[in-house]
């Protein structure tokens, strides 16, 4: 199994092998909507740069689900009239975000609940899970995240998903600071710009778990579960 140490790929030791035992891990997908995603003027909260991933990621999910790892989708809901944010106690981001990437003409209507930008781009699955009461940067608040993952007997998170910089960074300190393993595929995840990703990244894999790619993950999952499935979802 390899890592990313300061961008290099290195093997790991057999330490790391709770990380990859697929019986006990679910993947964290944060963010992938149309708030993000959508390709319009008046999306609340681009970012542009992770429409590249969702096919990736659409794939990783369809191979993880065939090796019984359970996918959890993560969503930003929050409720008409903005008490829980603009109208209440704002979000640093909304102030300080604008600085870096310019005006966003519609940023109140970010994640506002029956509005089509909370609706998943990324496939979901039936069998999927659906967390929808993040309500700032971490997936995990103020969610029901822990209790889901603690329910499932997770020991090990894989996070994709947006911004990396952002949430997916958040996400991966609390899942850090509750005990989870971390791993994150960086061709799984996106970031402001490429510099804040890089930035997020290293970060991720100097303090909180694992920076891999996807393809590694489905090799360790298989080589410890089921071979023949992620050779299929590899080729």
């Amino acid at each position: 199994m390899k890592a990313y140490i300061e961008g290099k790929a290195q093997q790991l030791g057999p330490e790391f092998a709770p990380w990859f035992d697929a019986r006990n891990t679910a993947i964290v997908s944060i963010d992938l909507h149309r708030g993000h995603l959508e390709d319009s003027l008046d999306c609340p909260c681009p970012a542009p740069r992770a429409r590249a991933i969702v096919s990736a990621v659409d794939a990783f999910h369809a191979a993880a689900r065939e090796l019984g790892v359970p996918v959890i989708h993560v969503r930003s809901v929050l409720r008409k009239g903005g008490v829980d944010d603009v109208n209440g106690l704002k979000a640093a981001w909304r102030l300080v975000f604008p600085l870096h990437v310019g005006e966003i003409r519609n940023m109140d209507e970010h994640a506002i609940e029956g509005t089509r930008w909370t609706e998943f781009v990324t496939h979901v699955d039936e069998k999927d899970l659906i967390v929808q009461t993040k309500k700032r940067l971490s997936a995990f608040f103020p969610t029901d995240l822990d209790f889901l993952l603690r329910n499932l007997g997770t020991k090990s998170v894989v996070l994709d998903g947006c911004l990396a910089d952002c949430c997916v960074l958040n996400t991966a300190f609390d899942a850090s600071n509750l005990g989870y393993n971390v791993t994150v595929p960086q061709d799984l995840v996106r970031g402001t710009n490429e510099a804040m990703e890089k930035g997020a990244l290293a970060i991720i894999a100097a303090h909180l778990g694992i920076v891999t790619d996807s393809a590694s993950i489905l090799d360790a999952w298989s080589s410890r579960n089921a071979p023949a499935i992620a050779q299929a979802a590899s080729a």
